[in-house]
């Protein structure tokens, strides 16, 4: 099985690095962000560290979309959902029949137009409980060691009961355990997406928006009871919409609170990240949707309503403090 990687950033670079280095794999990297590739190409791979430690260069083929002539036989996509319509419409001409993708981006909307081009059959989502960050082009972290590491995956279209297409789906899962990624094959679509966004919707934006890290959240006297504050709403949006989520309104609690404090203590989530470099973040794709879902079916999200407006507050503020990144 040969891999192509759409987005060399934190959690892209992670996947293909981790699938070359332990898996044995073959793969690709596609991007578009032009400081990166040109600083990758320039150091002959990109710099990874594992929890700030052991920093070394990694080999990689990288390319942009219009000169890349690989055929891969599953793509793996990692972007921001803002990026996800252009990069797409770029790579587009590299898209096949026979192909399959899996992307366990954060937020929700890019399946879909993921199905614009491919077979929905050949679709797999995933969420991670992965962390990465990026120093700068050509620099990468990953945070949380082999054994902090947790993602489901799931089929986007739960109908089809193909053996080729379970084939694939189990090859798959072989090579990123083989790639220390931790999977799980799970049913429940919706429910393994909703779970992960509602995590992202406190973790994600709160520690963004008092720019800290897991840990830190953590040591907060109310940080469980702000938790079990936004994870209700959540749920009872998803039941509102008729969507069971994977595990309990007290299980999805324990799992943030453990992944903060014990298992990613470290780690500054990707929307930080964007958030200090002047980047849009993607807290409406997060805690908008929850809140668009509960409109949709009756139900006012007042805490997500709220949340997201302020993380928007929080962009205005980090632009009025640091004009430099002014686009």
């Amino acid at each position: 099985m040969k891999y192509a990687v759409i987005g060399a950033g934190g959690m892209g670079v992670q996947y293909g690095v981790l699938l070359q280095e332990f898996a044995g794999k073959e793969v690709d990297f596609i991007d578009t962000w032009e400081d990166n590739v040109e600083k990758i190409r320039e150091q002959g791979g990109v710099y990874v560290s594992q929890d700030e430690k052991d920093r070394h260069l990694a080999p990689i083929h990288i390319y942009y979309p219009e000169e890349y002539t690989g055929d891969p036989d599953v793509w793996i996509v990692f972007l921001k959902q803002m990026q996800l319509d252009g990069v797409l419409k770029r790579c587009a001409a590299l898209f096949h029949s026979h192909q399959y993708v899996f992307s366990a981006m954060n937020g929700y909307g890019h399946f879909e137009k993921l199905a614009q081009y491919f077979n929905p059959s050949h679709i797999f989502g995933g969420t991670a409980l992965i962390g990465a960050e990026v120093y700068g082009p050509g620099d990468m972290n990953f945070t949380g060691g082999a054994s902090a590491k947790a993602m489901n995956m799931c089929a986007y279209d739960e109908s089809v009961n193909d053996d080729a297409i379970n084939n694939v789906e189990h090859t798959i899962f072989e090579d990123f355990t083989a790639a220390t990624l931790n999977p799980t094959i799970v049913s429940n679509f919706m429910g393994m997406c909703m779970a992960k966004i509602v995590f992202n919707s406190v973790l994600n934006t709160l520690c963004t928006m008092y720019q800290i890290r897991f840990g830190e959240f953590m040591k907060h006297p109310g940080a469980r009871w702000m938790t079990e504050q936004l994870v209700d709403e959540a749920y009872t949006a998803a039941e509102k919409a008729g969507l069971t989520l994977l595990g309990t309104r007290e299980s999805e609690v324990d799992t943030i609170c453990h992944t903060a404090g014990v298992a990613h203590p470290l780690h500054y989530p990707s929307m930080y990240q964007d958030l200090t470099k002047g980047r849009p973040t993607e807290v409406d794709y997060i805690n908008g949707y929850i809140a668009e879902i509960g409109r949709a079916h009756g139900y006012e999200c007042r805490l997500h309503e709220f949340v997201t407006q302020e993380l928007h507050l929080a962009e205005l503020a980090f632009a009025i403090h640091h004009p430099e990144f002014a686009h």
